[in-house]
């Protein structure tokens, strides 16, 4: 049976070797893709577990670091990530960020707009600190497609269980697309709004390394995986192992895919 598509988010610990890692891969190249010069103020709206802020603090030379997310577990384990990194780590709702207008030069987000109950809220809030001439931008990940670790689990889940369907990722967060992401920024003022798709390679040794982290019960696709009776959940581990492309070494090696935008406000 289909448990309820209210997405649960407590432990850091348990958020990393699902999608944490992956997100780390992917922040390096979307930083790249924004080649900021050192020396700027930057604000993390919704920081998780501290993936991209971490990143920001390494390679961008922040003259200051702010970070901002709503559950608890997430800012102690991203305040546990960036101890030294002198970064300012507050518990707060994009959709309400405790900041002046006007406050930072970027202003990013990585993995989370899809979560936030009011997107449009959330890209206004995050306009509305950017300076004039500051840049906005994040990315979400290509539920739909790219993201194969977790295409592939609803795909499998949807085929045994159809009820599945209305609690997958792909169909539940229509945003994660370019035409959808590059509206919101337009809707809120920001200009020259470009968008682009950044790939990450998934490897994992074996299937239990893939398949292990759904079992936390933390996220929709392993709150999905929880919620089923023994019998079901075994279905459901049993067609993933029978359709992922297993090395001869036993390794999977899957694809992950991201959609950046990125806009300047005016």
């Amino acid at each position: 049976m289909a448990g309820d598509a209210e997405d649960r988010w407590w432990s850091g610990d348990v958020y990393e070797p699902y999608v944490g890692r992956w997100s780390r891969l992917v922040a390096r190249e979307f930083l790249t893709w924004l080649d900021a010069p050192a020396g700027l103020d930057w604000l993390d709206a919704g920081c998780g577990t501290g993936a991209l802020a971490e990143a920001v603090a390494e390679r961008c030379a922040p003259k200051r670091l702010a970070a901002v997310d709503p559950s608890a577990g997430f800012i102690d384990f991203a305040r546990r990530r960036l101890g030294g990194a002198g970064a300012e780590l507050l518990r707060a709702d994009a959709r309400d960020l405790p900041f002046a207008a006007g406050g930072f030069d970027r202003v990013v987000s990585g993995l989370v707009l899809n979560f936030v109950p009011d997107q449009p809220r959330a890209v206004a809030e995050m306009a509305r600190v950017a300076r004039p001439g500051g840049e906005v931008a994040l990315y979400v990940w290509d539920y739909a497609g790219g993201m194969e670790l977790m295409r592939r689990f609803w795909d499998a889940a949807v085929a045994l269980d159809p009820n599945a369907r209305a609690l997958d990722e792909g169909a539940r967060f229509p945003v994660c697309r370019p035409g959808p992401l590059r509206g919101l920024f337009e809707g809120a003022g920001l200009d020259g709004v470009d968008t682009r798709a950044i790939d990450v390679p998934t490897a994992f040794r074996d299937f239990d390394e893939y398949w292990t982290p759904f079992l936390s019960g933390q996220a929709p696709a392993p709150g999905y995986c929880m919620s089923l009776g023994e019998e079901a959940r075994a279905a459901l581990r049993e067609r993933l192992r029978a359709s992922l492309p297993v090395r001869p070494d036993g390794g999977i090696h899957l694809t992950a895919r991201a959609w950046a935008v990125r806009g300047r406000r005016g």
